[in-house]
């Protein structure tokens, strides 16, 4: 059994508004962080108190992304479309308009960039062309999150209507599977990194583990006491952490589903208020951590073997 400690290293401000998204640079040493006050900053984990700012949009901003290939920042602009900046000029490429909607999500596969909206749509856009490859419609709800599975080439896709939906990424997105089980909203949703699980949270509080060979559900935990906002993997496929509108973030041993940690304001002068989204950096091997409070956490989180 591990035991885990944990150390709160660094508090960052600098947003004037809930902090809604978050995302790994190519370069992994840096993370980028999107807000309700239009922002988009870049945070160096060797010295992160200095934000710098890439971008300064009308809207809010709910969904980045990273191209790693390229060294493009995908930034969703809520209500408008997508903005692309190159990272290795710090400048704005090119941008789309795409929706009247909110962008709750983006992922990079190749060269197509998969945005989810608050419509129930999947647009497709190729990076190349900078253009709308497609438009996959889903739900009438909208798409809140999703995951990729590299390897099998599978999209998991979660949506307000309660459901994950499996496309296949090789075969112009024809859905594989349609899993039932949450009663609410599903906003956290990610594929173990052997993806062989894929693990999902929801506003019902409850994170499910299903097995990716066919999508069986395996085990089901009443893991927060309010809506679960998002969930990452730490590299090794060992832990994963959650975060909650309870306003804390949990520690969970991802072999045997137990909880190892609790971190929150008593105990951790964590956060005050929902935390939104979570990162367990692949550079430094912490978890950073943002929220409506308008501050960005990074948390070194250290297993002992007792």
């Amino acid at each position: 059994m591990s035991k885990i400690q944990v150390n709160k290293s660094h508090t960052l401000t600098g947003h004037n508004d809930c902090v809604y998204a978050l995302t790994e640079g190519s370069d992994p040493r840096f993370f980028y962080t999107g807000a309700g006050d239009g922002m988009v900053v870049e945070w160096d984990l060797d010295q992160p108190k200095n934000g710098k700012l890439i971008a300064k949009l009308p809207h809010s901003v709910y969904a980045l992304a990273v191209d790693r290939e390229r060294n493009h920042l995908i930034i969703g602009h809520n209500f408008e479309g997508i903005h692309v900046v190159d990272l290795s000029e710090n400048k704005e490429i090119w941008s789309l308009r795409l929706t009247d909607q909110a962008i709750f999500d983006i992922k990079v596969f190749g060269s197509e960039i998969l945005i989810g909206t608050g419509d129930g749509v999947l647009v497709v856009v190729d990076a190349d062309e900078k253009a709308v490859k497609k438009h996959v419609k889903l739900s009438s709800k909208s798409i809140r999150v999703m995951s990729i599975a590299s390897e099998k080439r599978q999209l998991a896709i979660g949506l307000s209507d309660h459901s994950i939906k499996i496309l296949d990424l090789a075969d112009g997105f024809q859905p594989i599977a349609n899993l039932a089980g949450h009663s609410n909203s599903v906003f956290a949703l990610s594929y173990s990194p052997d993806e062989q699980t894929l693990v999902s949270g929801s506003r019902d509080a409850q994170m499910k583990f299903w097995n990716t060979a066919d999508y069986t559900l395996t085990e089901n935990i009443v893991a927060h006491m309010y809506a679960i906002n998002f969930l990452s993997f730490k590299e090794d496929g060992k832990y994963l952490v959650t975060c909650s509108m309870d306003k804390s973030i949990k520690v969970w041993d991802a072999i045997d589903h137990k909880l190892l940690k609790v971190i929150d304001k008593a105990r951790n002068a964590g956060h005050g208020t929902s935390i939104n989204k979570v990162l367990w950096s692949t550079y430094s091997g912490e978890v950073v951590s943002i929220s409506d409070d308008r501050t960005i956490s990074i948390w070194q989180i250290e297993a002992e073997n007792t």
